[in-house]
């Protein structure tokens, strides 16, 4: 089913009142149900109100979908009520009044012509026009709605600029699916050097579909071009430059869409099933955001990273491969040479040059002849023909798994020979493996294909990523386009939504709010340790989506939410016994101690809480959310940041007071949701005025009432075993448990136990010592009197959910 915004569509006072198939001079249509019709019945024109807005509009729809609005005539000139008028003189201009009979929105007739009979007709193909009776050349009109597209670029629509008059034509987003007029974004034909189509952000380019290359726009992927479906032209001369597609077969229904999020997909029309159906998505992977690798790199979707330099290049920074490459070797004009790539799109065209009659050994010549060339290529890869040059830094290029038109970048003879070289030792270890398989030397084999991996490797080894790179479009779908209905819940960094997959797969989709405070830094921590981690008791991660400043986490669904939904609800409190419960802590602590020690990395979680417990089908609890989660090395015990970041009522005393983090920060968090667990209490926000939950817990400790922590959903205190309507549990395990998390929670980080030790505990396979007090904080007075005030006015911290991040400044 079609599941973008305008399918939540619907329309108010539209009744069937009187149908029109061409409007004369004189003629008006009324709010309530009057209509112009194609002549074929396809489309329809009249009022309609968006979304939940009472708004009223002049548009143009489908008869068949009349939900789908393909035009709006008035999009910045609503008006408020449903007594609209649409009027059509004798000059044929169309005027939009009000009810106080104000001039709304009216039309500007393209020239100074005069017309004679002029009628009003809705075309089949969506297009309104004003033209002469028995006109029907579309060069003779005097005004068309295809020259002021909305949000749909329908078959035979163009966008463009006539560089006489400067008018442009380009479709751009409704702001919301409740208000049509013109958004943020907007796809247009980009002028400067060898023009290309673009969508933009305001004026900021965030998607490229490319330049002409004589057979289709050269930044798509070729198994994505539909050229069986549609014939396309796209027109450069003195007069104008303009793209536009046509549909080969006239039984189909299309159209080319843009939401409000400035995702674009073209639809078609399935007659059987009498819905939209996506036949293909411009922002279709990783790589369709603009400029996402920088200058010299390329971008291959399912590679992670996405980002790789191009031969004859190396990163910018060592820290982040979307910062760029620079060249290996800088260039010297003259005595440089160039190499030949079959799988790269064509490089952004904005700061290049272009020249249809010469021939590509002479635009070669060309390129040598000029220092700022950068590289080269045909203007017409179906034809051999025309020359297209490079005058700056290469950027936005996309890796594709097949050849393309070539192109040809510039590099020192120095370089060239470097890869020249490298290329025939992998050619020979190829030979040679081809000759020793028929021979059946397997130890010779092997002994080649590690020479052949050290080559490729230069020595290095690099860990190979096991995860998918979603696209936009599949998890936009996926969710609903992230409806309401499919919100899970909110955490500290973003929304979190459940998805459903076209092959059926469940998925809980975290898509970070880009004001969270999750920088790239965060997000790429979080994706880089999933991955790398598997255990039963951590979450698992499927996949990522990165498009412009959209971030998401792909995880799988797991139906019972958080633990927070349980523990700390009336309600659901209730479903879980002891038995249950003990399970869970069971569980959490198997997980940590994975992390700390039986993984290949020693992970940091930093942000244990309940929210971040996640429960399964079988509520088997899951650790998730490792976005400030950090690694350690094999000898490393103990690190330091300025950066605080964590949850208020989790965070250790030696965390939150100086920024020293260590495997006893997350056995403190872990005491913490051990009594929340017990208690169906928060620690932060706990009830008690004079104490805090590890407060009152260690007061009930040491006067010997420990019990009386316990929630009364489990069962009564008296006796050696507790009875409850669900069961029964042993005192003596819920004791200990309360015994091990105040063990957890003592003061100094040494004190605690290790999560090595800390399963014999709950198991009750070891001796017990006895707790010190707890480090506990309430948050308005957590730091000490003499120095909150000199650190209140030093510190910077943003909240979410929670999620505190505070920058501790040197005293």
């Amino acid at each position: 089913m079609e599941t973008l915004w305008w399918s939540t569509l619907f329309f108010f006072f539209i009744f069937k009142a009187s149908t029109l198939k061409i409007i004369n001079p004189g003629d008006v249509i009324k709010d309530g149900g009057e209509t112009l019709e194609s002549e074929n019945g396809t489309f329809e024109m009249g009022f309609f109100s968006p979304g939940n807005s009472n708004n009223r509009y002049i548009g143009i729809w489908y008869k068949f979908s009349n939900t789908t609005v393909v035009w709006v005539a008035n999009r910045e000139a609503p008006v408020s009520d449903n007594n609209g008028v649409l009027s059509f003189d004798n000059n044929g201009i169309l005027t939009l009044f009000n009810e106080t009979n104000g001039v709304v929105w009216y039309t500007n007739p393209n020239t100074s012509r005069t017309p004679h009979e002029p009628v009003l007709q809705l075309f089949d193909s969506g297009n309104l026009v004003v033209k002469e009776k028995n006109e029907d050349d579309s060069k003779n009109f005097f005004w068309e709605s295809f020259d002021f597209p909305s949000d749909n670029l329908l078959p035979g629509m163009k966008i463009g600029i006539n560089l006489i008059t400067g008018f442009e034509y380009y479709i751009s987003s409704w702001k919301s699916s409740d208000d049509p007029s013109q958004g943020q974004y907007s796809l247009r034909i980009d002028p400067h050097g060898y023009p290309q189509v673009v969508l933009k952000k305001g004026s900021e380019t965030v998607y490229r579909a490319g330049s002409w290359d004589g057979h289709y726009l050269s930044a798509r992927k070729p198994d994505d071009n539909p050229i069986p479906l549609y014939s396309y032209n796209f027109v450069i001369n003195e007069n104008e430059i303009y793209f536009k597609s046509e549909l080969k077969n006239s039984s189909f229904i299309s159209r080319y869409t843009m939401d409000p999020s400035g995702l674009m997909q073209r639809f078609i029309w399935n007659q059987m099933k009498n819905e939209w159906q996506v036949y293909s998505t411009a922002q279709a992977d990783g790589c369709s955001t603009y400029g996402l690798c920088g200058s010299y790199a390329s971008c291959k979707s399912g590679r992670f990273p996405l980002c790789s330099c191009l031969e004859g290049f190396k990163p910018k920074s060592s820290m982040n491969t979307s910062d760029g490459c620079s060249r290996t070797t800088e260039l010297g004009c003259s005595g440089d040479g160039f190499l030949k790539q079959r799988r790269l799109a064509l490089p952004d065209t904005s700061k290049s040059w272009a020249n249809g009659s010469m021939n590509l050994k002479e635009c070669e010549e060309f390129c040598v002849k000029n220092c700022a060339c950068t590289a080269y290529a045909n203007l017409d890869v179906t034809k051999g023909s025309g020359c297209l040059v490079w005058l700056d830094e290469l950027i936005d290029i996309t890796e594709f798994s097949q050849d393309v038109q070539p192109l040809y970048i510039r590099l020192p003879i120095s370089e060239l020979d470097k890869i020249q070289r490298k290329m025939e030792k992998k050619k020979a270890v190829i030979i040679a493996i081809s000759i020793i398989v028929p021979m059946g030397s397997m130890v010779t084999l092997f002994l080649l294909y590690k020479l052949k991996k050290n080559l490729s490797n230069k020595g290095k080894t690099k860990e190979k990523m096991e995860m998918q790179i979603f696209d936009f479009a599949t998890i936009a779908n996926a969710t609903n386009n992230f409806s309401s209905n499919n919100k899970l819940g909110q955490g500290g960094f973003g929304n979190v939504y459940k998805g459903m997959l076209k092959e059926g797969k469940e998925i809980a989709v975290k898509r970070l709010s880009k004001d969270s405070g999750q920088g790239f830094d965060e997000f790429k921590s979080e994706v880089t340790l999933i991955v790398k981690l598997q255990h039963r008791n951590l979450v698992k991660l499927f996949g990522c989506c990165i498009k412009g400043d959209e971030r998401m986490l792909i995880y799988e669904y797991l139906p019972n939410k958080s633990l927070d939904n349980f523990i700390f609800d009336k309600t659901r409190n209730k479903l879980l016994d002891w038995e249950r419960r003990f399970h869970i802590i069971d569980g959490i602590a198997r997980g940590l101690l994975y992390l700390h020690h039986d993984s290949r990395l020693r992970i940091i979680h930093r942000d244990l809480k309940a929210s971040n417990i996640l429960l399964d089908n079988d509520m088997n609890p899951k650790i998730s959310d490792f976005g400030l989660a950090r690694m350690f090395g094999g000898d490393q015990i103990e690190d330091k940041t300025r950066r605080v970041v964590g949850t208020y009522g989790y965070m250790s005393p030696e965390y939150a007071f100086y920024g020293r983090f260590s495997m006893k920060s997350d056995v403190f968090s872990f005491g913490v949701l051990i009594l929340e667990i017990i208690t169906g209490k928060r620690n932060r926000g706990y009830s008690d005025i004079n104490h805090n939950l590890l407060e009152h817990a260690w007061r009930l400790w040491t006067e010997g009432r420990p019990l009386e922590l316990i929630n009364k959903t489990i069962g009564d205190t008296d006796g050696g075993n507790a009875t409850t309507s669900d069961g029964t549990y042993i005192t003596s395990e819920v004791l200990r448990c309360i015994h091990v998390a105040l063990l957890c929670v003592q003061q100094r980080p040494e004190d605690r136990p290790k999560m090595s030790s800390m399963l014999l505990m709950l198991g009750g396979e070891s001796t017990l010592p006895e707790p010190n007090q707890p480090g506990y904080f309430i948050e308005k007075d957590w730091l000490p009197s003499a120095t909150a005030a000199d650190c209140r006015s030093r510190k910077q911290s943003t909240s979410s959910n929670e999620v505190t991040i505070t920058m501790l400044d040197a005293r």
